[in-house]
């Protein structure tokens, strides 16, 4: 049976597909999975063991010059690339128009979340079977029940695994800090980051910290030169950011998708959550504990903080999420490791 995945992005969004593709491929043993994703994020669906064949697509370049796409022939090539398998079945796991519309070019029937179970119920119209899953639930588990619907077997009863292989050997003794992130109101104060890495390089830890994007970088000298210690790691593709984040002593991350992967991947991680809510999209995994804060405002979900009072940090809320009390969340789940 070959099942094509409609999960183009983000990369928190692509871990959280991951458990149900173990659940899958343990009821349905013959099962081939073939995954349309993101240019940018197109190493990440090769690192499960049940997918077998990675279509990127250029949505985010598209759309900003969708005329150019089409007349160099990028349009066309794409289009026959995702033509080029049959499929039992489309899994449309987004649920958005934006998915929904590629998944229609595929080969084969779609399968997707009903009108009342999603955020675009649009999306719904493309589809040939549409199901019912409670939008209160954990994105992980959301998806879980979708693959369970759609490809006719029970759920299973115990807890999502992400099938990341976990580090076995002994761990280093570094830490890994992913001070990046998209909305500026999901970022830790660059004060508190500072104060966290002088509060590890004294507990004996070597602290690292990760960019993608000059501004990251820019960001992460700034700790460093503030803390007075730490030290800014070379710039990284997704595989290297996790083969990196996999051996590291621990892990504190601000919401983003890397925070995800390290607790995919079962490393001691603790992830910070502002504006945003854990609950239904939270980092999920056997060493992974999430912060929220605790503030009048919050969860917001908004890009920039609005608050002013006054306070002694921006974003507001986080100054109930000072660094003694991420030090002492992040040595837990290194001494529960």
């Amino acid at each position: 049976m070959r099942v094509l995945i409609v999960k183009t992005s983000s990369l928190g969004d692509l871990i959280h597909t991951f458990p149900a593709l173990g659940d899958a491929a343990r009821a349905v043993p013959e099962i081939e999975f073939h995954w349309l994703v993101e240019e940018a994020f197109a190493q990440v669906p090769g690192w499960h063991p049940a997918v077998s064949r990675t279509i990127p697509i250029a949505l985010r370049r598209w759309r900003c010059n969708w005329r150019d796409a089409w007349k160099k022939g990028q349009l066309k090539r794409f289009r026959s690339a995702l033509q080029q398998e049959a499929y039992d079945l489309v899994i449309d796991a987004q649920g958005l128009v934006k998915s929904a519309l590629p998944a229609r070019m595929a080969k084969g029937p779609i399968a997707g979340y009903d009108r009342h179970s999603l955020r675009e119920p649009l999306a719904s119209f493309f589809y040939q079977r549409c199901y019912p899953v409670s939008r209160g639930l954990h994105a992980i588990e959301r998806i879980r029940q979708l693959f369970a619907m759609a490809l006719e077997y029970p759920l299973p009863d115990g807890p999502p695994d992400s099938g990341l292989p976990e580090y076995q050997g002994e761990r280093e003794k570094s830490l890994i800090f992913l001070h990046g992130t998209t909305w500026p109101s999901k970022h830790w104060p660059l004060e508190y980051w500072a104060a966290l890495t002088v509060m590890a390089e004294e507990a004996g830890y070597r602290v690292r910290l990760p960019w993608h994007a000059p501004e990251e970088r820019l960001r992460a000298e700034t700790i460093i030169r503030h803390a007075g210690c730490g030290e800014l790691m070379p710039h990284l593709d997704l595989n290297g950011l996790k083969n990196a984040l996999s051996p590291a002593g621990g892990v504190v991350g601000v919401d983003t998708g890397l925070a995800h992967l390290a607790a995919a991947l079962n490393t001691p991680a603790v992830t910070l959550y502002g504006p945003t809510v854990e609950g239904l999209t939270g980092a999920v995994g056997r060493r992974q504990q999430n912060l929220g804060v605790d503030f009048s405002c919050a969860p917001c979900l908004q890009r920039q903080c609005s608050y002013r009072g006054e306070v002694a940090v921006q974003p507001a809320c986080f100054q109930t999420l000072p660094p003694g009390k991420v030090w002492s969340a992040l040595c837990e789940q290194m001494a529960l490791a």
